[in-house]
């Protein structure tokens, strides 16, 4: 039998289906769009396959996600833990600010940014961007972001798409620039980032990296408490 906290409280009840190690984040995944099981991986890479597939049942048992043929799929219970766990990353980019090296993965950044790419800014033509990570090793250093006819793709590898910029940056300043912690015209004035591109481009880059949707929710909450303050 599963452990309860013993309380009639709501959230005591909740927590005991959410509070388990991993579960939120794969919550968060299907909030974010991933449907395949190795999908929602790439989003929790140091989780077990194993301990992915538990979670997952108890998600299923509990009524929050469903499994078909199409994938894993929030049900109207799951979906309805948008608002909370937006909150609780709002919560957490606005108080939690300290990163340690273990907590920075060029991999789950680029997958982040492909994700949520703002692709309707992008040129129609196809467009490429490389990202250097000047304080990583070669072989996890260069990345490619490419949108063509408005879809995203990210790769460590030369997709043969010539860029029309290349962002070299270090991993912990892209990072926090991505989370919200900085603005992007803060970085980019910065002398540990460099943007080499053709005319024009280097100003729209901001425009078409954008931020994650945590730091656009933050940036949404304070613009409101800043509208209902009386002057």
């Amino acid at each position: 039998m599963a452990a309860t906290y013993g309380q009639f409280c709501p959230l005591a009840k909740a927590m005991e289906i959410l509070d388990e190690r991993w579960t939120l984040l794969v919550v968060r995944e299907l909030l974010l769009g991933s449907s395949h099981f190795n999908e929602i991986r790439r989003g929790v890479p140091r989780m077990s396959p194993a301990l992915l597939a538990k979670r997952l049942r108890t998600l299923e048992r509990h009524g929050v996600v469903t499994h078909t043929a199409d994938g894993y799929q929030l049900t109207e219970c799951g979906r309805d833990l948008h608002a909370a766990v937006t909150s609780l990353g709002v919560w957490g980019l606005r108080w939690v600010t300290e990163l340690g090296r273990e907590d920075l993965d060029p991999q789950l950044l680029m997958w982040d940014i492909k994700r949520t790419l703002p692709v309707d800014r992008w040129p129609a033509e196809p467009t490429c961007v490389a990202v250097v990570f000047t304080d990583l090793e070669p072989r996890r250093s260069r990345w490619w972001v490419v949108v063509t006819h408005g879809v995203p793709d990210c790769c460590d590898f030369d997709p043969g798409v010539e860029p029309c910029a290349t962002i070299s940056v270090p991993l912990p300043l892209l990072t926090s620039v991505w989370r919200g912690d900085h603005p992007w015209s803060e970085a980019m004035r910065s002398q540990a980032v460099r943007i080499d591109a053709v005319a024009g481009v280097r100003g729209a880059i901001p425009q078409w990296f954008g931020q994650s949707r945590m730091a656009d929710a933050l940036a949404a909450m304070d613009a409101g408490d800043a509208v209902s303050r009386p002057g």
